[in-house]
């Protein structure tokens, strides 16, 4: 279980205060895949499907053999049609949710969130820091068109009930990356297209190593980089995004206690990761507790076809 825990050695430290508390190609329903579920009332209750991309569903294979281990083993399963936002939830739509409901992160209930220190190389709780002031309260605003961070995945799911849509599920997920098909990146199988960056990651091979070739240090605004296959905007890199579903191994013989309040997050980041380009493939897999909220990841929203 190397990768298991070389995922969240930066993020594990932070995501600890926060904590309250198939066989092989074989086919499996979606619906055993653990999802976490909405524990408030929906209070906007829209059937708009704008701004979203529809997967018609079917047959595809999750995971992977050939890459870290809790991508393995592969198998295939079937997929109910969906709807995906095409861009992730910005810091503009964010803040229509808070107006509207007076909503109040658990960032802001714990009066601190996670920043990582590029120089000092540790990740701090910094007192003030919410999604309005993803540096804290001395840094600068956050942009309304970059996506939003700081939230946790109960400050997600939550907008995501008031926008009456939901967080898709990492299978879900996964089948819009590859757009239905198997695809190594949302663009095609290489890191980098003609030599373009195709999405904000980090490029460099240590996490002191940062050369900044795609443009951007940190967030970049959502949309900044070409869509992917399926039309989606930052399928990957920019932030990671919380997912509906669950964290459990899908090999079944390693011997794993499920938590119901750990989830698995998609997609990678601006951020160094052990895993390097690997994080920015459609199968990488990494998990969060339900209560964390980091500089470096957001969400976008999902909704199942009527």
């Amino acid at each position: 279980m190397k990768y298991l825990f070389s995922i969240l050695l930066l993020a594990s430290t932070i995501a600890c205060k926060n904590n309250k508390n198939q066989d092989n190609k074989e086919k499996q329903p979606e619906t055993q895949q653990s999802e976490q579920k909405s524990p408030i009332s929906q209070e906007n209750t829209s059937n708009n499907t704008q701004d979203m991309v529809f997967f018609k569903g079917g047959e595809i294979t999750i995971g992977s053999d050939d890459r870290t281990e809790i991508e393995a083993p592969s198998f295939t399963t079937i997929v109910a049609p969906f709807y995906l936002d095409i861009n992730l939830v910005t810091v503009a739509d964010f803040r229509k949710f808070v107006e509207a409901t007076n909503y109040i992160t658990e960032a802001e209930n714990f009066g601190d969130s996670g920043i990582f220190d590029l120089r000092g190389i540790r990740w701090n709780l910094v007192k003030g820091t919410t999604w309005e002031y993803p540096f804290g309260p001395e840094g600068d605003k956050a942009q309304n068109n970059h996506p939003v961070t700081h939230v946790s995945w109960n400050d997600a799911n939550a907008y995501a009930t008031w926008a009456g849509k939901r967080l898709p599920t990492e299978i879900e997920w996964e089948y819009a990356a590859k757009n239905g098909k198997e695809l190594k990146y949302p663009w095609g199988n290489s890191v980098k297209m003609n030599g373009n960056y195709m999405a904000n990651t980090w490029d460099g091979q240590t996490i002191q190593d940062q050369n900044v070739k795609d443009g951007y240090l940190f967030t970049s605004p959502v949309g900044a980089f070409p869509k992917s296959k399926s039309g989606i905007n930052d399928m990957v890199g920019n932030v990671w995004q919380w997912t509906a579903t669950v964290f459990e191994p899908y090999d079944k013989t390693i011997p794993f206690q499920k938590n119901a309040q750990v989830v698995v997050t998609r997609g990678g980041s601006f951020m160094f990761d052990q895993a390097l380009e690997l994080s920015y493939t459609t199968t990488f897999r990494a998990q969060n507790t339900v209560e964390s909220s980091l500089f470096n990841t957001g969400f976008r929203c999902a909704k199942s076809a009527e």
